[in-house]
């Protein structure tokens, strides 16, 4: 027999149907009386007839007519919600936030899991749905012996914490209430993902039957409702961790795409799945691990990686607008202060400014000017970002090193047939390095802001005053760059490392913990509001070229510029500038910017780099015989 379930107010209820042609009506008249059935005071309905609401599914959210009949709209096991006109009850109904995806891809990819070699990459993949799951068999082999181990523990009534003994000090916890938002379906699917992946190393106990749901539960999108805060790092992310086990277990509130947000035990239902039963020391392989650092980490390195190779083409069309010299990023200069970074950023300057390989017109129109150097903003591009990348792929590295790391407790070693308590829980790795992550990538924001100021102030610029013509009637990029300043100085309080805080819990037996939790969080706003900064920059640059024009900058600058073009018209007369901030912003999230640029940064590597000469101690040349094509410029130190 068909079957909806309604959500009235704080209550679930489950309402049969033999006859799909009834209506919409029906369905809400039939779900009151059975909320009213145990209410001593009716819930306040006084006749369910003369009661007037709404009711729209929980998938998307979608308002359904009354006079619709059920078959019509509605399928078996969805999830409607009913709301009484005038009520003031406050339902707990909790939506997805906007702009979340409600429906994941329908892939049939599938990413093998060995606990071993899962990248940020592939977790901020599997997050999105690009992928569903399952175990390797040698990780499958892993955990049956671990689990057998335990099982042998039991049986023997051996004394070993967390499998014969209880949780210590955690036997009297209650899992705390919510705090703050719930974590985004992408989210939880990465840290679900990731404890997965954990567990199928088989140092935590987990059965395979337990692991083996929560991977059905992953791969059906039910997940649970976990708060984005409430961890402090040390003993791992406890109550995170514990709201995640919750919904397995079919309690609290779970979200899937089919049902949105409800009851655990009703989403898990619907997709045919039941609520997984915990065995000895199951309990503690499911919340113990630093999974919520390192999936929001996980994404934080990712975006950082994104935004660091697109803030090199954004700063390399500025200095274009800005009239500057390519001298500065001469491979010679930076052979002699070698850092990876540094290298990488200078030659991704060379491959899309001026050259033979890229001429640019603008370039070409200040030739002969007399300058010789510009402002530290635009010279020192190389030694700042440089920096910021060396930074990422450090924190990278440790990243995925914790992403495939044990770090449950006790662990269980079925090779020696023993457990041990250790502390691979602690989340100071990760704590560290994501407060280190926020620094470095700020300082792109910070650089950034200073050559937005340069290209709306006309003195240093030689272009019209905010970017825009009538000025004083229009107010241009003003408005922007003040924006822009405030997310700069915003950031420079988040990047303050929380790591360097320790509190106390649990009686003193966590008597140093990492703040992991706060410092991946922070770390995620420090990134978001420097793509913002770099949108910004993007937008000012490219209506730096419409003052230039009909004089052109070189193919791939070019090419970028008619990307952003193609989603953000010119500025003619002040506008609502938000959307153009917001598109812009997007072609950065979705590395459209790096993608245009790539394929001649690649050309250029692989074609028109010179070959080295070595560096003398006492003598070097920066410089072969000037080319008809090079040109000098200048500012003060």
């Amino acid at each position: 027999m068909p079957r909806f379930t309604v959500h009235i107010r704080d209550e679930w209820l489950a309402v049969p149907c033999r006859d799909t042609t009834n209506t919409i009506r029906w369905l809400g008249h039939e779900a009151l009386k059975r909320y009213i059935k145990n209410k001593p005071d009716n819930g306040g309905i006084t006749a369910v007839k003369d009661t007037r609401f709404v009711v729209r599914r929980c998938q998307g959210l979608g308002l359904l007519d009354a006079d619709d009949t059920i078959e019509d709209v509605l399928e078996d096991n969805d999830f409607v919600e009913l709301a009484i006109e005038g009520d003031t009850m406050s339902p707990d109904f909790i939506p997805c936030a906007p702009g979340v995806s409600h429906l994941y891809p329908q892939t049939h990819t599938y990413l093998s899991l060995d606990g071993c070699s899962l990248t940020s990459t592939d977790l901020v993949n599997l997050g999105r749905g690009l992928y569903k799951m399952k175990l390797t068999p040698e990780a499958e082999k892993r955990v049956v012996q671990a689990r057998d181990l335990l099982d042998t523990i039991v049986k023997e009534n051996k004394v070993v914490y967390g499998i014969t003994t209880g949780f210590g000090k955690f036997a009297r916890t209650v899992i705390p209430v919510s705090v703050g938002n719930p974590l985004s379906p992408e989210r939880t699917r990465m840290l679900l993902a990731l404890r997965i992946n954990v567990l199928a190393k088989g140092y935590s106990g987990i059965s395979l039957e337990t692991l083996h749901a929560m991977i059905q539960a992953f791969n059906a999108s039910c997940l649970s409702f976990v708060p984005e805060k409430g961890t402090v790092g040390a003993s791992g992310d406890l109550a995170p961790l514990s709201h995640l086990a919750l919904g397995l277990m079919g309690e609290g509130k779970m979200w899937s795409p089919k049902s949105g947000w409800a009851d655990a035990k009703y989403v898990l239902e619907a997709h045919g799945l039941k609520p997984i039963s915990l065995r000895p020391k199951e309990g503690l392989a499911l919340i113990n691990g630093t999974q919520m650092i390192t999936s929001l980490g996980a994404e934080a390195v990712e975006r950082a990686q994104a935004i660091a190779r697109q803030a090199d083409i954004i700063a390399a069309l500025t200095l274009e607008v800005q009239k500057g010299t390519t001298k500065a990023f001469d491979s010679d200069i930076h052979r002699l202060r070698p850092h990876p970074g540094q290298i990488e950023v200078a030659l991704r300057f060379r491959s899309l400014l001026d050259s033979d390989h890229h001429p640019s017109q603008i370039a070409e129109s200040h030739r002969f000017c007399d300058r010789v150097q510009d402002a530290y903003t635009m010279r020192c591009c190389p030694q700042v970002h440089g920096i910021a990348n060396d930074t990422i792929q450090f924190v990278q590295n440790i990243i995925n090193t914790e992403i495939n790391s044990a770090t449950d407790n006790p662990m269980v070693f079925a090779e020696r047939g023993e457990t041990i308590s250790g502390g691979n829980f602690h989340g100071e790795y990760p704590a560290k390095a994501l407060d280190f992550l926020a620094i470095a990538v700020h300082e792109l924001a910070s650089i950034s802001e200073r050559r937005i100021e340069r290209l709306c102030n006309p003195s240093l610029s030689e272009l019209p005053a905010f970017l825009v013509n009538e000025g004083g009637l229009n107010s241009g990029f003003m408005i922007a760059h003040c924006t822009a300043a405030a997310l700069v100085s915003e950031n420079k309080v988040l990047c303050h490392p929380s790591s360097v805080d320790s509190l106390s819990t649990s009686a003193a037996t966590e008597d140093h913990v990492s703040m992991g939790g706060w410092a991946a969080r922070k770390a995620l706003r420090v990134i978001e509001h420097v793509e913002q900064v770099l949108a910004i920059e993007l937008l000012a640059a490219c209506q730096g070229i419409e003052f230039l024009r009909p004089l052109r900058t070189t193919t791939p600058l070019e090419k970028v510029y008619e990307l952003v073009r193609s989603v953000v018209k010119p500025w003619i007369k002040d506008r609502f500038m938000s959307p153009d901030i917001e598109a812009v912003h997007r072609l950065l999230l979705d590395q459209k910017v790096w993608n245009v640029a790539k394929p001649y940064i690649d050309k250029y590597q692989t074609e028109y780099i010179p070959e080295s000469r070595p560096v003398s101690p006492t003598a070097f040349s920066l410089e072969p015989p000037a080319s008809p094509r090079k040109r000098v410029r200048h500012e003060l130190n």
